[in-house]
């Protein structure tokens, strides 16, 4: 079983992650890693703290040795460069707690309440230290090890912005591959030139008058074999584990596989996919409405899946709260913050993406090495030929 947990505070020392069940002899390096970092942290609309103060870096402190994988616990680190400037708000030491540090004004939107009723706190920074989505960056260091697993089974992964402030790209006549391409290009991470423009322009807006902007996304997964996930029980179901990974990225309000929501407008007849065969080929079908998942489970088409993503909490024009402390009517906090998140949001995506489709193919074809588990899919893919 493959399973991970992170750990950190947004302003703490550092972030870390412990990634278990990577079978043995999966090829990796930090740089690999960092690329997927530094892919997360650049887009047109993040905030100065990721433009201009921190560069992430991740070190791999163990489970890794002379470039591959030892079946053990891989565990990761992300320091905070920006830690000498919070050592006294975020000191362990109760000597170092100041009045003057606390945050007592809620932003709607964001953890910051609901945090504090739970968890009996008297300062919101308790909370919104962890709830924020600086966590992220150790999830994209588990998944980039995850993703290097799935590139060594034939599996991809993509992604591409689809919509920011209700702007909207036009990719339908792409392919996957272009779409990714030209976005690997774009500072919003969008296929489309023209929409990418007016995206921007919609950002600078939004920063100007002290908001926020939220958008779409969609993540591809190709070379997945039919089979990936179960349909015998609901924890199990491949599209289940997907929507949970994509909804627990924070800020992330909606997700939907293949076309979705749309499905509700159209009849049946057309709209699944029909099935075909061909010898060599085996089934297939020649289009993929279901976005790759019937039943719980892969088809063995393209796995597409879409992500709606909120405008963030942090408002540089805050809305109306009330303080935790003396119930009094006043403005949120203003907490350094992104204007527009979207284009990050979906190396995310990618990320979580990953982590769960390598927890699917651990549970189909299991294996200690990765030489063993290229072998058990190998055996798999020529027993479906011979079906």
């Amino acid at each position: 079983m493959i399973r991970y947990a992170t750990a950190g505070e947004s302003h703490g020392p550092s972030l870390t992650a412990i990634l278990e069940g990577i079978p043995a002899g999966v090829p990796v390096t930090e740089a690999y890693v960092n690329k997927e970092l530094s892919r997360r942290q650049y887009s047109f609309g993040r905030g100065e703290r990721l433009q201009y103060i921190e560069k992430d870096t991740a070190r791999i402190l163990s489970g890794v040795r002379w470039g591959e994988t030892l079946g053990s616990p891989i565990t990761f680190q992300i320091e905070n460069k920006d830690w000498e400037n919070w050592e006294k708000i975020m000191s362990v030491s109760a000597e170092d707690q100041q009045e003057k540090f606390r945050l007592t004004r809620p932003r709607p939107g964001h953890a910051d309440l609901v945090g504090v009723l739970k968890f009996d706190r008297k300062d919101t920074r308790d909370i919104l230290e962890r709830a924020s989505a600086r966590e992220t960056a150790a999830r994209t260091a588990v998944g980039a090890l995850c993703r290097r697993l799935l590139e060594e089974l034939g599996i991809k992964i993509y992604s591409w912005v689809e919509e920011i402030g209700g702007v909207v790209a036009h990719t339908e006549t792409l392919s996957v591959e272009d779409a990714f391409s030209l976005a690997e290009k774009s500072p919003v991470r969008c296929p489309d030139k023209k929409a990418e423009e007016k995206m921007m322009d919609a950002i600078k807006d939004a920063k100007a008058n002290g908001d926020t902007l939220g958008g779409v996304y969609t993540v591809v997964a190709t070379g997945c074999p039919v089979g990936l996930g179960n349909h015998t029980q609901w924890d199990l179901k491949l599209d289940g584990r997907l929507a949970q990974a994509i909804l627990s990225i924070q800020a992330h309000k909606g997700v939907e596989m293949g076309r979705g929501f749309d499905m509700a407008k159209r009849k049946g007849s057309d709209l699944h996919d029909e099935i075909h065969y061909k010898e060599g080929r085996g089934f297939f079908r020649e289009s993929n409405n279901a976005g790759g998942i019937e039943g719980g489970m892969s088809n063995g088409e393209p796995i597409v899946v879409r992500a709606a993503v909120k405008p963030l909490a942090s408002l540089r024009k805050p809305l109306r709260s009330v303080n935790i402390l003396t119930k009094a009517e006043m403005t949120a906090e203003i907490v350094r913050s992104d204007v527009c998140p979207v284009a990050s949001a979906a190396v995310i995506g990618e990320a979580v993406t990953a982590i769960a489709l390598a927890q699917a193919v651990k549970e189909k074809f299991g294996s200690d090495s990765l030489r063993e588990m290229q072998d058990h899919l190998t055996r798999y893919k020529e027993h479906l030929l011979r079906f």
